[in-house]
């Protein structure tokens, strides 16, 4: 089986030591983007994937392809033009101070993709998974066609898409991007959406009260996926990642999955480590190849989070952690027995 990931890789410059931007007289760089941190974490687990965008041809994209091509990443389908690489700035949070984002990617080569760039019959003719989220439609009017027209080719040759909610303030509004997924969602099979995204993507309620307690509040976000599965009866999987954020430094993180109408939930973990991110990237690759090695839904449920937790722990974009270290960190539940 093969998976397909599709958006934007970029280059990340990390504040050290704890300071804030305006501080900071160095950075750590590292490259990262959503769906580039899935297709490494699925290579590390073993699993045949490809990764699509589109690069500057110049040194940074260069350096791009290959990191990804050192983890097992087939980089053959990227396309290569004249541009700039986007960039992504990252204060990690302390204490009470969370953690904050600058983004510096309008106009990359990337966001300034033409939707004749595409040939989707040559890019997943071989693909059984198609991995995406909602962070390319943010981007431009244009992505946002592209991407439609890559979900309709994969639902009318039976290729199954995920798509990650993943919704992003600062790239577009809660109007728009519930306006896109009105018409994306009746082409996907699998979609995640976590705590911060389900109201703003969707436009679902699903919390009483917004205090950044989601495990508290599980009962109403279980309602809030079961309404998005019934509009789109399409969906065979809603699978999401819930907090209690205490400080960047302390949290809980647990998982649910509604498969039919069934829901399973995941150990909760208590999480006191510095502050880093993808740990829902981490949780939607390690779902996905829970799905390509038949695991059961509890396990696979169970071991997704696990990846998500085991994330944070480690520098940079890319979740390194490989399947007997997945494992291993998963607390010994009985329901969970029956891989």
């Amino acid at each position: 089986m093969r998976v397909t990931t599709f958006g934007e890789i970029m280059l990340r410059l990390t504040v050290p030591d704890s300071k804030k931007f305006v501080q900071a007289t160095s950075f750590n760089a590292n490259y990262g983007g959503a769906e580039a941190n899935v297709a490494v974490s699925l290579a590390i687990l073993g699993d045949d994937v490809g990764f699509i965008t589109k690069l500057p041809k110049n040194e940074l994209g260069d350096g791009a392809i290959q990191k990804l091509k050192g983890f097992g990443v087939d980089t053959n389908h990227i396309l290569r033009d004249t541009g700039r690489l986007g960039v992504y700035y990252l204060e990690p949070g302390s204490g009470v101070r969370p953690s904050n984002v600058i983004y510096d990617r309008a106009g990359s080569v990337f966001s300034a993709s033409a939707v004749s760039d595409f040939n989707w019959a040559d890019i997943l003719g071989k693909t059984d998974y198609f991995y995406i989220s909602g962070i390319t439609p943010a981007l431009s009017d244009n992505l946002q066609t592209v991407l439609l027209e890559a979900a309709q080719f994969c639902h009318d040759h039976r290729i199954h898409v995920i798509y990650d909610a993943n919704f992003r303030g600062k790239l577009w509004t809660s109007k728009q991007a519930v306006a896109f997924n009105k018409q994306i969602l009746p082409l996907i099979d699998t979609c995640l959406v976590h705590d911060e995204d389900i109201e703003q993507a969707f436009g679902i309620p699903a919390f009483k009260t917004a205090n950044h307690q989601a495990i508290a509040q599980k009962d109403t976000f279980k309602q809030a996926m079961a309404v998005l599965a019934e509009r789109y009866p399409n969906l065979t999987t809603v699978a999401s990642v819930l907090c209690d954020i205490h400080s960047p430094q302390n949290s809980r993180w647990m998982g649910i999955i509604r498969r039919g109408r069934r829901f399973y939930e995941s150990p909760i973990y208590s999480v006191d480590i510095l502050p880093e991110v993808a740990g829902g990237d981490a949780f939607g690759a390690a779902l996905v190849h829970g799905i390509l090695n038949d695991f059961s839904s509890q396990f696979q449920l169970d071991y997704a989070i696990a990846a998500a937790v085991l994330k944070l722990t480690i520098p940079g974009d890319f979740n390194l952690s490989t399947d007997a270290e997945i494992q291993a960190a998963m607390p010994v539940d009985p329901r969970s027995i029956n891989r």
